[in-house]
């Protein structure tokens, strides 16, 4: 029986953390916090590695490049910025949007930003060149962009419209589903089949991809007005979501059945977590505190 247990907590010192994100190889990780900085740690040695300041509002989210060498940073305070891991230094600033920036990714390469915002758009940012202005500019949502997920050909973005929208970059079409609820996060499994959306009726679906089926819902969990994250396992056995009570609820995928629940901080919300992109490791945020949480093999 595999049990996840709190191996480190780390208070961050950023007022409150807005979100937590393991790097490419999960070996680092960023904290974005209300203080308006980004931190790098490892969390494994409990390290405090550098901390990013120049963002003029709450940073809202960060990522990491495939090399780790850069960090790309997105804020309440329109902008995004990219930034130098060695010196701590902003190399440049993107001013495109009107309005907080909610989330940004890298794509595979991290040759381009993708960057999703309170204005309804998504920009996409050349990092390479000296280019200030966005490359291209998504204007299909008709509202808030919440989350954003970029594979090698694929964009996921979600909205406060109701609608998931699926870009192809490959053959330039996109898809959209109506879902019924705010979507506050999506996520895609590790085989790219399925994406994962947490919604605000207190539920995270599990959708089919290509057909647009709903394939399963998995409850338990309060949402109340909190924008969730949800995260998925090393092994697209499990789908995971902080809870606005202060747990973290594990969901087997096949089944829907709850497999565990974890307690982080009682009646404060977990709104945003990570997992190790290849082992059993999990980072969750709530308040001004991370907590890594590790698998103990138990001996049976």
């Amino acid at each position: 029986m595999n049990e996840y247990s709190a191996i480190v907590t780390l208070k961050c010192k950023q007022q409150v953390v807005r979100a937590v994100r393991f790097n490419v190889d999960g070996t680092y990780c960023l904290t974005c916090g209300a203080d308006k900085k980004i931190k790098l740690w490892n969390p494994h040695r409990e390290l405090l590695l550098k901390t990013y300041g120049g963002h003029a509002n709450e940073v809202l989210d960060a990522a990491g490049s495939c090399d780790s060498s850069h960090i790309i940073s997105c804020s309440s305070d329109k902008s995004v910025i990219l930034w130098d891991v060695t010196t701590g230094q902003p190399i440049r600033r993107y001013r495109g949007h009107a309005s907080s920036v909610t989330c940004i990714k890298f794509n595979e390469e991290s040759s381009m930003a993708v960057s999703g915002s309170v204005d309804n758009t998504v920009a996409f940012w050349d990092i390479v060149s000296r280019r200030q202005e966005p490359v291209q500019v998504l204007k299909d949502a008709k509202d808030t962009i919440t989350s954003i997920q970029v594979t090698d050909h694929e964009i996921l973005t979600c909205s406060v419209d109701c609608h998931v929208r699926l870009y192809d970059i490959r053959v330039g079409k996109m898809l959209s589903d109506l879902i019924g609820q705010i979507v506050t996060f999506g996520n895609l499994t590790h085989d790219g089949q399925c994406y994962v959306l947490s919604c605000v009726d207190g539920t995270v679906k599990l959708f089919d991809k290509d057909s647009g089926e709903i394939l399963n819902t998995f409850t338990g969990h309060e949402c109340k007005d909190f924008m969730l994250e949800n995260a998925v396992n090393e092994k697209d056995s499990h789908i995971m979501s902080g809870s606005a009570t202060g747990e973290i609820l594990f969901w087997d995928l096949i089944s829907s059945q709850c497999t565990s629940k974890l307690v982080h901080s009682r009646n404060r919300p977990v709104i945003s977590l990570s997992h190790h992109p290849t082992e059993s490791y999990l980072l969750t945020a709530s308040d001004d505190e991370i907590k890594l949480w590790g698998n103990k093999v138990s001996e049976d």
